[in-house]
């Protein structure tokens, strides 16, 4: 796999960020779900340790480039998480996750990342319109820097009309137009948002929207032969996993989570630079 890892002596971020906060859904879920439904799911084997994904989460490899350690890291994160409270099935909600977490801590570390990614299970269970779970996510940075959070990394989504199990589907069109429309206007609502905050407060956008497209037409630059199916559709579990871009039929496998982990670790420099330069 083609990766351009970056030194932790040279890594601005690492010295700066101390824990790490993750909210969100299956694609960030670290065990929560597998711990609820007593260790029964996402089954073991074919998927890593309560993990959505042949291995870890791009979490973890943040975390881990960042130079922390598990107890560095606290994961709210749900497999089938909508972007409410709680969603239909009794999972809990990104805002539920965020309420949860400014309940229950004392003190906000300011020196801590927060990272929020969410909005696919709510477009892959039906919802039509962008408008609710754009404020929902807005509600929740908002929540966090409130609370005291002063770095906030944001993702997108990347196409859900063209994932395995979407790409040849009836909804598959519907999906491509809701998702393009979240992530115009969660950009625009997060403008929006960083008006109401000083400089101190960080909202990061993670452009997984792009990073995704960009593997797919470009698959070798990624390491990358498989792009359109899923790993486990090829056989019990396919030989070469770390040839594929998704695991099974929504969710990447985890030398995809390293890809993204690379991408929002540059993200994170990149902001760390600039405001570097604009303190100069």
């Amino acid at each position: 796999m083609v990766l351009v890892t970056s030194s932790l002596h040279d890594n601005t971020s690492a010295r700066t960020i101390n824990q790490i906060y993750v909210f969100g859904d299956s694609l960030s879920d670290t065990g929560n779900m597998y711990r609820a439904t007593n260790r029964n799911y996402p089954p073991i084997p074919p998927y890593f340790q309560g993990r959505y994904s042949n291995g870890q989460v791009w979490v973890e490899y943040l975390a881990s480039k960042l130079a922390l350690n598990s107890k560095q890291s606290t994961n709210f994160a749900f497999g089938g998480a909508m972007t409410g409270k709680v969603g239909n099935n009794g999972i809990p909600g990104l805002l539920g996750q965020v309420e949860n977490f400014t309940k229950n801590q004392l003190d906000t570390n300011d020196s801590g990342l927060y990272v929020i990614w969410a909005g696919a299970n709510d477009y892959i269970y039906g919802v039509a319109d962008s408008t609710a779970p754009v404020i929902n996510i807005t509600q929740a940075v908002e929540s966090l820097l409130n609370a005291g959070a002063k770095k906030v990394l944001v993702a997108d989504l990347p196409d859900l009309g063209d994932l395995p199990a979407t790409k040849s589907s009836a909804s598959s069109q519907s999906l491509s137009a809701v998702t393009k429309a979240h992530n115009q206007d969660l950009a625009k609502s997060l403008s929006q948002l960083r008006q109401k905050f000083d400089s101190n407060s960080q909202i990061i956008e993670l452009d997984i929207s792009s990073l995704y497209r960009d593997a797919i037409s470009n698959p070798s630059k990624y390491g990358f032969t498989n792009v359109t199916s899923a790993c486990l559709n090829q056989g019990p579990t396919c030989s070469n996993p770390n040839h594929f871009l998704f695991w099974d039929g929504i969710h990447p496998t985890t030398a995809a989570h390293q890809i993204i982990a690379e991408k929002a670790l540059t993200v994170l420099n990149a902001q760390t630079s600039q405001l570097q330069l604009g303190a100069v």
